[in-house]
Parts: C-alpha cells; structure tokens; sequence
C-alpha cells in the first residue's frame, strides 16, 4: 500500500545511517541507496545530503519523510481495520511510558490485553520529550505522560490517575515518627532524584523553586528502580509518586510521608496524536483509558 522506496527512506532518517538503515529493512545498503536514488529521480528532488557518509535530510527530504511517515500511519491503520473485521484487533501496541508510571500504566495495559488478546504490547521506559518526539514520527501509538507536558497543537491527552508524591526517606531518620512535611524541610534531606531532563523532575523542581528552596540533589538517576534501592540503602532520601509505591511496596527500613506545604496533585494520562479517524488500535486504548479514569 505504500512503494518501499518511501520505507526505506523512513528507517534512513530513523537510524541516521545507511547500514542500520538496510538491516532493519532487511536489504543490502545498496539496495537501499538505490532505492532512495530512484525516488529522487521519481520526485525530482534530493532528499540525502550526499557524502561518503549519511549527512543528513535536504529540506525537501525532510517534508518527504514526514509525508511517508504519515501515508506509513494511515496505511497500517487500514490494515489495524481489515484485520479487526475479520479476527478482532491484532499487531502490535506501541507504548511510551515516563518512568514515574511505569508501575501503575499495567493497570491499563492488562485491561486493554484482556479485551483485545491478539495484540502484542511493547513499552518503552522514555522521557516526556522523547515520547512526544516518537509520536508525532508515528514510531508509538501513544504514551503515558503527565496531563501538562501534552498541552500543545496536534496532542489529544486522557487524564487517568490523580497522584501525590511523598517523601521517601530512612525509618530511623530524622524525620521519623512525622505525618508530614514540607517541601521546604525536605529540601534538606540527602536527595537522590530522576535527572533534570525527566518531567518528574522539572516538576518538583518547580515545586522546591516556588517554596524558595534551593536544591542540589546527592544522587541522579533516570530509573525509579534505582531510586528505590539508593533510598533503602539508608543514606539518601527521595520523592516518589505513591503510586509506585501502591505497586511495587516500600522498602525495608523505610518510610513515605506526606508532603505538604503545598499539597500537589499531578495527573497523568493518555497522550496520543489528534488524527480522525483514529487507528482502531489506538482508538481501543483510548476508551479503556477513558473506562480506567
């Protein structure tokens, strides 16, 4: 339904160089160069920097990969569509999830495998940019984000859970035996956080910063499984959606306290591209998304 001349120059401009480019085609490279010189020659534009090397997309080459990106999408979508007139729903589920959710986004995931058991579920531990990126190259099918990172044109965003984060710290420190506490006292613990290009961390940094608290984290980490294990060790102290914690348990020896001072609420949900029709396969995960929130 689509000239693999058009998928070939896709996977060029994915992997950013020839031979990774033909192997995940399954071609020769030079099956692949001549491939993307006959389409070229067909639109009568260059589409490759030329070079001993891959230089890069010519401008024109740029609006040509995110044309067949897009004919890509539409075309897997009538196949998502034949297929579920037949059989139901089969292929492969796409899924971008921050770090942060990657414990509570099984709620939906198993709700979706439950109804549609034919299908396939990939999900990739990115970040927020990154997730947004693959999406709108139409390399995910959706993400999970927070609700404020999916705020832009061409985004649709399905709230599904409503979180606190709580100060995960030593049970013999010296905030034991607390209810709560503030962002500002927390602000002085030995923290070991996610790194700065994480949206969980651009949030509490937010946080800290309209409280007037200065940080300088001990320890970064772009897992939350790290986290866990650096906090339970006794030395550093952490904040941490309570979800996380709902799913995988706390660790011995230590405790969650509410944060306070402010109280913050974060929503995460559901981001996916604006396109209607949607894909069947996506549209199945938005209304279990929707069922779930």
């Amino acid at each position: 339904m689509i000239s693999r001349k058009y998928l070939y120059l896709i996977a060029l401009a994915r992997e950013k160089h020839f031979g990774r480019a033909a192997a995940a085609c399954h071609v020769s490279p030079s099956t692949l160069s001549a491939a993307i010189r006959d389409l070229e020659t067909e639109l009568g534009v260059a589409v490759v920097e030329r070079g001993k090397q891959f230089a890069g997309l010519t401008p024109e080459g740029r609006s040509v990969v995110e044309y067949a990106q897009r004919m890509a999408a539409s075309a897997e979508g009538l196949k998502q569509e034949l297929a579920s007139l037949r059989d139901g729903l089969t292929g492969r589920l796409r899924l971008g999830v921050i770090p942060t959710a990657l414990t509570v986004v099984a709620a939906l995931t198993s709700s979706f495998a439950r109804r549609h058991a034919h299908v396939t579920t990939e999900v990739l531990s990115l970040a927020t940019d990154e997730i947004i990126a693959r999406l709108r190259r139409f390399e995910l099918d959706a993400g999970i984000v927070y609700v404020e990172s999916a705020q832009a044109a061409g985004l649709d965003i399905v709230p599904i859970w409503h979180e606190r984060h709580v100060l995960l710290t030593g049970a013999a420190g010296r905030f034991a035996g607390r209810e709560s506490v503030s962002w500002a006292e927390a602000a002085t613990a030995p923290l070991a956080l996610l790194t700065p290009d994480m949206q969980n961390r651009k949030t509490i940094d937010a946080v800290f910063a309209g409280v007037g608290a200065g940080i300088a984290p001990m320890l970064e980490t772009n897992s939350i499984v790290s986290i866990l294990a650096h906090v339970g060790s006794g030395h550093w102290s952490s904040i941490v959606p309570r979800a996380v914690l709902e799913q995988v348990g706390t660790p011995p020896g230590v405790i969650a306290i509410e944060l306070v001072e402010p109280a913050v609420d974060w929503a995460t949900g559901l981001v996916t591209l604006a396109r209607e029709p949607q894909p069947p396969m996506v549209a199945a995960l938005i209304a279990e998304a929707q069922a779930l929130a």
